[in-house]
C-alpha cells in the first residue's frame, strides 16, 4: 500500500497523509495533470470521481463530482494556488453543491501536495490544513481519513496497469 503514515495536529488544524509510489516523479505528476488520469484515483474505490473542468494552472478552477455506489454524488472544486511542475502544487478544496457553486457550511482545505524523488520513486506528502479546529475534527468525522487513503492506495495499482 502507498500511504505510509498519516497524521492529523487539531492544535495545528493540520492533516498530513505520506505516501510512497514505485514510479518517477514526473510520472506521478502526470495523474494530477491529467483529469482522465485523476479520475482513475481521485476519491474512494466505492465514490469514482468524474471531473467536469480542469483548469490546472494558477488561479484555475477545477470542479468534479464522486458518485456513491447508490448513484448519489458529491461534488467539489479546487482553486489552484500555485504548480511547480513535477514538485508540487497548492490549491483550495471545498464542497460544492450540484451547479459547482461552493457550500459555505462545510470546510474547505488549503493543500499542498509535494512529490520528492526517492531511489526510483517517489514520495508524495498530502498536507491539508483548515480555517479551524472545528472544521478539521468534521473532515475526520466525515470519513476524510479513510476516503484519501483508499483514493491514494490506488494510485500504484493505476500505474502498474
Amino acid at each position: 500500500m502507498p500511504v505510509i503514515d498519516v497524521t492529523h495536529d487539531i492544535d495545528a488544524r493540520t492533516l498530513t497523509i505520506t505516501a510512497e509510489f514505485a514510479a518517477p516523479r514526473a510520472r506521478v505528476w502526470q495523474i494530477y495533470a491529467d483529469p482522465r488520469q485523476l479520475e482513475r484515483i481521485w476519491g474512494p474505490p466505492s465514490h469514482p470521481a468524474t471531473f467536469v473542468d480542469h483548469d490546472f494552472t494558477p488561479g484555475g478552477r477545477v470542479t468534479y463530482f464522486m458518485t456513491g455506489p447508490d448513484g448519489q454524488k458529491f461534488s467539489g472544486y479546487w482553486i489552484i494556488d500555485s504548480i511547480d511542475e513535477p514538485r508540487g502544487f497548492a490549491f483550495r478544496d471545498g464542497f460544492a453543491d450540484d451547479d459547482f457553486n461552493p457550500v459555505e457550511s462545510l470546510p474547505v482545505s488549503v493543500n499542498e501536495y509535494t512529490f520528492a524523488e526517492k531511489d526510483a520513486g517517489t514520495v508524495a506528502t498530502y498536507l491539508s490544513r483548515y480555517d479551524s479546529a472545528e472544521a478539521l475534527e468534521k473532515v475526520l468525522e466525515m470519513g476524510v481519513v479513510e476516503g484519501a487513503s483508499g483514493a491514494i492506495d490506488q494510485i500504484d495499482v493505476f500505474l502498474a496497469g
